[in-house]
């Protein structure tokens, strides 16, 4: 076995670090231990990751309206048609739009190519979709924007208020860590502020369902409580604040009365006075927040309101105490260090500042710098559709599913003169109007660092190499810009060479009391890079290893030195519903999936939880729609539409709607989330609002439901709707229809089952129950069920005839009559992915084997004694409440 080799999880922003052994020709992969971020642990997508390293799907050349060429003819023209279009329209007609999967050294040479080379700052990132009101809060209130709380903090809390976060779905490893300080000091509380009773609600000991868009009343009405109770930290505010007289005024105006605040918020009285008793009597306290609060058409004054009551109570810069923004991608904070986002300059500079310009362009020595904010991600695509902006180079995003108003996104890019996108999979919904398509090297072929949530900078190193054609994104923008007539500037040969001169900017800024600081990596030799342990900066070039906790000092990045209380005037979302559109639609990640699913559903464990998009809804608006769990429903906005079965989960207060993020066109019929979402954003952060459009549901009307698992692609264009989901030897379609088809005749077109294939069926007309399965000698290739209502068999033992080599009497069988001939363990919906454990044998096991703990479950099944995933469905399952996969 050769030896491991430490790199870092390319999902979520907690950073996990992961070793890499291989055995034989397959990578093994499992935590590391070393790493700070995680110790060991990894939650079920990086448990999950040796099995999305296929090449199937990949992008491997090159390819030029369609055709493929030469890496040197696809520089060209990409080089060629932005030249042409700037001498043409002026740089602000051309732009990036780039990704918080890209390493840092990615992002810095495409940011130093645009704002010092083009001379635009028309660059964004699909990071603003997820942290850029942090950004903005975190400068309006310390100058710099800096997360001033680590991971040991939460540990060291006694209280931890989690708002807007599912912190156990969308970062496990961090849920994890705190459930085992949870067991071990009791006494830590654990306040969940979110409108959905999600799994991260297991660990609570009080849950705040808070009416959606109404946070800053919530804290505002806190800060009051605080000032009332008389918690403020006088000293601290004298000496190192300014504005607590301004945001006081404002929190009295909006929220001096708990039980106005209480019917605003949707919340019981009593539960916000005990959670205003506990933050006002707990010194150490960890606010930490993430989506539910940065999503917001005013997500900058939600972060702010959060970050004003650390600051008058003094808990901030000091253990256990502050707020800690929760990013959602492993390198959007890579991202910020660079400068990678419209807003900002490069290491921590201010793009309005003409000093800070004039030094970044010296220090790059290029021939002009962008003096003034580029457009923001949803802006950005408006100014395409509109043909101010003729050529965009997309990389490592899929901007067609992710962004708001994903329609007119699709819209922008069929106007949109030149679209280049670099990516690691040929087909996207974003791929397809590509002029240009460049073969990127995926996260196991890459090389450089990454920074995750708590500033932490890590190597990301490469074990595998780039697969046909791939490179790696900073040597395409590299080049490009030496084909555009930048010769000088972009010479690098390696991720370290781009790394260096980063934290060579970094650390001349220091002295101008920023906090970003790498002085002490500035200088790696090429072996110190190489093996560059995990470290937080501040980093200075005299205390390399050992970063200080920020803002212990009372220090802060204003010029005077002082924090800042802003002032937050409650806004309501920019769209309130209406008698057309009722309800209101949030979104957010599952457990299981990635953004749109081209990693991650390559991992069949992974498609096991929640296979299929959802609409979810609470039981008495299901009852009022006359759907049940499993019956298609549409979901209608003023900006677009979606159709997918019902699902019913128990986390939803009446009036309000879930739906995933992660489907797109490549596995399942219109069920873009982000087709329906409003493109209202932050006017300061630019953020969209993902969390507040108003919904219509409506039944969708179908006649038969039903399924098929091939090891081929099945057809579907005879289907209203479908969803596929990939296997190991197969996968499962999902699909509805319309009319009365002649099954015999269109199964098998279906299926792509040829004339004299092996044939089995079973009809009943009167019923409207269709079965076949195609077989090749004794093998299974390929089964279909249809009935009239979402009621069909179980598919999980289908799946498994799939891996035998033949198939005896009594599974044919079994087939035709929809059930296994002789008894078999109907798993029913995976709870573990790591274990493959199903609910209904997770029920057998409480039920009639006495299991009554966590504990006792993963001793008899294995479920939850890996990554700890879905420790918080096993609890809700003990509990009997219905928070985990219900039937769709």
């Amino acid at each position: 076995m050769t030896p491991a080799v430490r790199t870092t999880c390319p999902y979520c922003g907690v950073g996990c670090g992961i070793r890499v052994e291989f055995d034989g020709e397959r990578p093994r992969i499992a935590g590391d231990e070393a790493h700070p971020a995680n110790h060991g642990r990894l939650c079920s997508k990086g448990a999950a990751l040796a099995d999305t390293l296929t090449l199937p799907g990949r992008l491997l050349r090159p390819k030029v309206l369609g055709r493929e060429v030469a890496w040197d003819a696809a520089l060209e023209h990409v080089a060629g048609g932005f030249r042409r279009i700037i001498d043409a329209h002026g740089p602000d007609a051309v732009a990036f739009y780039v990704s918080g999967q890209l390493l840092t050294e990615d992002y810095y040479v495409a940011n130093k190519l645009m704002k010092g080379y083009i001379g635009a700052a028309n660059i964004d990132t699909n990071s603003r979709l997820c942290m850029s009101s942090a950004v903005v809060a975190h400068k309006r209130a310390f100058g710099e924007d800096v997360v001033p709380v680590g991971y040991e903090d939460l540990l060291a809390a006694d209280l931890i208020v989690l708002v807007g976060s599912n912190l156990a779905w969308c970062h496990p490893v961090l849920y994890q860590r705190i459930a085992a300080e949870k067991e071990r000091r009791p006494a830590l509380k654990v306040v969940v502020v979110d409108p959905r009773r999600t799994p991260t609600c297991e660990l609570a000991d009080l849950h705040l369902p808070v009416a959606a868009g109404t946070d800053v009343w919530l804290f505002n009405g806190l800060l009051h409580a605080l000032h009332l109770g008389g918690a403020a930290d006088a000293a601290f505010l004298a000496r190192h604040t300014a504005g607590a007289e301004q945001a006081l005024r404002a929190a009295e105006e909006s929220s001096a009365d708990p039980g106005t605040v209480a019917a605003r918020c949707g919340l019981e009285l009593d539960a916000l006075r005990r959670f205003y008793a506990w933050f006002a009597a707990t010194e150490r306290v960890v606010t930490a927040f993430s989506q539910g609060v940065n999503q917001s058409s005013s997500g900058v004054d939600k972060a702010n309101a959060v970050i004003n009551c650390h600051l008058y109570t003094g808990r901030i810069g000091r253990p256990g105490c502050g707020p800690l923004s929760i990013t959602g991608q492993p390198n959007a904070m890579g991202g910020r260090e660079v400068g990678g986002m419209a807003t900002l300059l490069a290491a921590h500079r201010e793009l309005a500042n003409e000093a800070h310009r004039r030094e970044v362009r010296a220090f790059w020595d290029s021939p002009r710098i962008a003096d003034r904010p580029g457009l923001m991600a949803v802006e950005l695509f408006e100014a395409v559709r509109a043909g101010r902006v003729r050529a965009l180079w997309i990389a490592g995003t899929n901007p067609v599913v992710s962004l708001p108003d994903a329609d007119r996104v699709r819209a922008a890019l069929e106007r949109c003169e030149l679209v280049v996108v670099s990516d690691c999979v040929e087909d996207t919904d974003t791929n397809a109007y590509a002029h240009v398509l460049l073969p990127a090297a995926a996260w196991a072929e890459k090389d450089g660092t990454v920074t995750n949530t708590e500033r932490c900078v890590s190597r990301q190193r490469r074990f595998l190499a780039p697969p046909g054609e791939a490179r790696p994104d900073w040597w395409m923008f590299c080049e490009v810009a030496k084909r555009m007539g930048f010769e000088r500037g972009f010479e690098y040969a390696s991720p370290r060479e781009i790394f260096l001169e980063h934290a060579r900017l970094a650390a001349a800024g220091a002295g101008s009391g920023r906090l970003l600081d790498l002085g002490g990596l500035a200088q790696l030799s090429e072996g110190q890079y190489q093996a560059l342990e995990p470290v937080r900066w501040p980093i200075g070039a005299a205390q390399p290893s050992a970063a200080a906790q920020p803002f212990a000092d009372g220090r802060f990045g204003h010029p005077d030195g002082r924090a800042r209380l802003v002032a937050t005037p409650p806004r309501p979302p920019a769209h309130a519903p209406d008698a057309e559109f009722p309800w209101v639609l949030n979104t957010g990640r599952l457990r299981d999936q990635w953004h749109t699913m081209t990693r991650s559903a390559r991992a069949a464990r992974l498609n096991r939880h929640l296979p299929v998009p959802f609409v979810d809804l609470a039981a008495e608006d299901a009852a009022r729609l006359g759907a049940a769990p499993g019956d298609l429903v549409t979901a209608v906005t003023r900006w677009g539409r979606l159709d997918a079965p019902l699902r019913i989960s128990g986390e939803l207060a009446p009036g309000t709607v879930f739906v995933p993020i992660h489907w797109s066109d490549a596995f399942a019929a219109q069920a873009r989330v982000g087709a329906l979402v409003s493109p209202a954003a932050d006017p300061s952060s630019g953020e969209p609002e993902f969390k507040h459009t108003p919904v219509r549901i409506e039944r969708m009307p179908v006649d038969w439901y039903g399924f098929a698992v091939s090891r081929t692609p099945v057809r579907t264009d005879a289907f209203a709707w479908w969803a596929r989901v990939p296997g190991e030897a197969q996968q499962r379609h999902e699909f509805a229809g319309r009319g009365r088809p002649d099954w015999p005749r269109l199964a098998r077109a279906l299926l792509g089952a040829p004339p004299d294939a092996d044939w089995l069926e079973y009809r009943d007309v009167s019923a409207g129950v269709y079965r076949a399965a195609h077989l090749s000698g004794d093998r299974l290739e390929a089964c279909l069920f249809v009935a009239p209502r979402p009621r069909l068999p179980a598919s999980g033992w289908l799946e498994g005839l799939f891996a035998r080599a033949e198939l005896s009497a009594d599974e044919r069988q079994g087939l035709l009559n929809a059930a296994p001939f002789r008894a078999a363990v109907d798993e029913g919906p995976v709870i573990c992915a790591c274990f493959g454990v199903g609910r209904r044998r997770i029920e057998a096991a409480i039920g009639a084997e006495g299991c009554a703990t966590v504990r006792q479950i993963g001793a008899r099944l294995k479920a939850g004694t890996q990554c700890g995933s879905c420790v918080p469905e096993l609890r809700a399952i003990l509990a009997g409440r219905a928070g985990s996969p219900a039937a769709v």
